[in-house]
């Protein structure tokens, strides 16, 4: 099963589902802000990433927390957080076949879906 995760409104996610569409690949999109996002979700893609690639730090919603939570972002302080707010994420998230891609770029979900 195929799982785009974004925002409608996200540009970049628009593109994904665009060239997902163009390509007549069948998908699931999962919207953060409609169908939210539960620990166990976000749990997989800490598992099939990191921190480091899933925090979208130059987002607004990350530049607006609060400069105490920017500097403790343990592992449990980001949970918290993007559980509270999945903008933090960046986007799209594709999962596919156990694994997970961060991101856009045409080239890339070519060879993904070349496989």
């Amino acid at each position: 099963m195929t799982t785009l995760y974004g925002i409608k409104n996200c540009d970049t996610v628009k593109k994904a589902r665009k060239w997902l569409d163009e390509q007549n690949i069948t998908y699931q999109f999962h919207d953060l802000r409609i169908d939210g996002l539960d620990n166990n979700q976000l749990q997989l893609f800490v598992e099939k990433s990191s921190w480091d690639t899933l925090l979208n730090k130059r987002s607004t919603t990350f530049r607006n927390l609060a400069d105490d939570i920017k500097a403790n972002l343990s592992d449990s302080v980001a949970s918290e957080q993007v559980l509270l707010q999945p903008t933090l994420l960046k986007r799209p998230l594709l999962l596919i076949n156990d694994e997970l891609h961060v991101g856009f770029k045409k080239e890339k979900y070519q060879e993904i879906f070349a496989k």
